[in-house]
């Protein structure tokens, strides 16, 4: 018995869009040390990234637009895969 063409397509084409590159694990991690941060910072007005790395030093600058820039990342992957679910 015989695989129709279009699901052996279809399944190559799920098993890449599932893997992740090191950009894509750094950007995921540094979202979720964001959202971890923010809901500390709404829940208990704690900022653990400047309680661990100083109330804006350099280093906690640098954590802040990390994850910013994870954000952006983040926006532009999720645009992605709107499209490509559109297209399918």
């Amino acid at each position: 018995m015989s695989v129709p063409h279009d699901r052996v397509s279809q399944s190559s084409t799920d098993r890449s869009s599932t893997h992740w590159n090191v950009i894509d694990w750094l950007a995921m991690v540094l979202m979720v040390i964001g959202s971890i941060n923010w809901g500390l910072v709404g829940t208990m007005d704690l900022d653990l990234v400047a309680t661990l790395l100083g109330d804006m030093s350099v280093a906690s600058r640098a954590v802040y637009a990390l994850v910013g820039l994870a954000g952006l990342y983040g926006l532009v992957v999720l645009v992605k895969m709107g499209r490509s679910q559109h297209d399918t």
